[in-house]
């Protein structure tokens, strides 16, 4: 499971779609959410979109692998899909904040890897925010006070770089990835083949 966290603003979502792009191996988890769909946003595609009843019900009957509190909205991720595509041998990709990073972390820690994502300023993080043109100005200027409480909890995760330039920091999210799968932990069958190669003579 490779978590990216960032204060909204800072590029999360749009490396994880770069990073869904240029890897079939990873599969995107997509949230449930009590909020409203943004005017591009697509309901199963970007976000689950479901009432507070909805939501209460699956995180009272164990359906969420995390959930979380963000601007006053619910977040949580659903079980079913993830755990199916970890089954199929695929790696799970979320876009999630560090409150549902904490939660997956003590539940799965073996199995995740995190990236915390840094503006390059707190100037440009609301520069980007005003230029997205997809929340008001209230909602904007919560989301920057925000984002300082966010930042600090950038040590809680295993790799952290500063979002400088999109195309850099998708080289770096893809180049964690496929470290990770090398980790000798993570090859299935990897004891097996070498055994194979030792006595094939």
């Amino acid at each position: 499971m490779l978590v990216l966290s960032s204060p909204s603003g800072a590029g999360k979502t749009t490396i994880a779609k770069r990073l869904l792009e240029c890897d079939r191996g990873i599969a995107m988890s997509v949230s449930v959410t009590t909020r409203t769909a943004r005017p591009a946003e697509r309901d199963g595609v970007d976000y689950h979109f479901i009432d507070q009843q909805d939501f209460d019900r699956l995180a009272t009957t164990g359906q969420l692998l995390e959930h979380a509190i963000v601007f006053g909205r619910r977040y949580g991720t659903p079980r079913g899909p993830v755990e199916a595509a970890l089954r199929a041998g695929r790696d799970v990709l979320f876009d999630i904040d560090w409150q549902g990073t904490q939660q997956l972390a003590e539940n799965a820690r073996d199995d995740l890897v995190s990236i915390f994502i840094l503006p390059p300023s707190v100037a440009e993080l609301e520069r980007r925010l005003n230029s997205r043109a997809q929340d008001s100005a209230d909602e904007i200027a919560r989301r920057m006070s925000r984002a300082l409480d966010e930042m600090s909890h950038w040590p809680e995760y295993d790799y952290v770089f500063v979002n400088h330039d999109l195309d850099t920091s998708v080289a770096a999210a893809c180049a964690i990835l496929q470290a990770e799968r090398l980790r000798r932990r993570r090859q299935i069958g990897l004891g097996d083949f070498v055994s194979a190669l030792r006595h094939d003579r």
